[in-house]
């Protein structure tokens, strides 16, 4: 399942070039799983309810194509792989004009009480239904 996070540029989201600042890509990344969480019905609140952490050991950005101050960006985020002990995300920017600007991976693992663990099996249900089986 696709989940969708739209997001305005303003001025203080760019370098000085007038792109969109790289660090800012992570922000808005985060923000569209953070939305994904929420819509799934299990926001980050709700994980740490169950004892539950997310921790990102790996992100991989690619950057195709700048994106402009007050360009409205769109972000498809799903989670493309999973388990037990981690997920793994596949997020596409795009700009107003529909075009690709940046992919990225993240691997999250799982931890509790400071350290990785295994989810719970119902847990690991909840999530299964929103994974898009990922084709090379």
């Amino acid at each position: 399942m696709i989940f969708e996070f739209r997001k305005k540029i303003y001025g203080y989201d760019c370098d000085i070039y007038g792109h969109l600042n790289n660090a800012t890509y992570l922000q808005a990344y985060e923000a569209a799983r953070s939305e994904a969480l929420n819509e799934m019905g299990m926001p980050i609140s709700k994980l740490l309810e169950k004892g539950y952490m997310l921790f990102l050991i790996k992100v991989e950005i690619l950057y195709k194509k700048a994106v402009k101050l007050e360009d409205i960006i769109k972000i498809n985020t799903e989670i493309i792989e999973h388990n037990r002990m981690k997920s793994v995300w596949k997020q596409d920017l795009y700009n107003s004009d529909d075009e690709l600007c940046s992919s990225a991976c993240v691997t999250g693992v799982y931890v509790s009480n400071g350290k990785p663990t295994r989810i719970d099996k119902n847990l690991y249900e909840f999530f299964d239904k929103f994974v898009k089986l990922h084709s090379p």
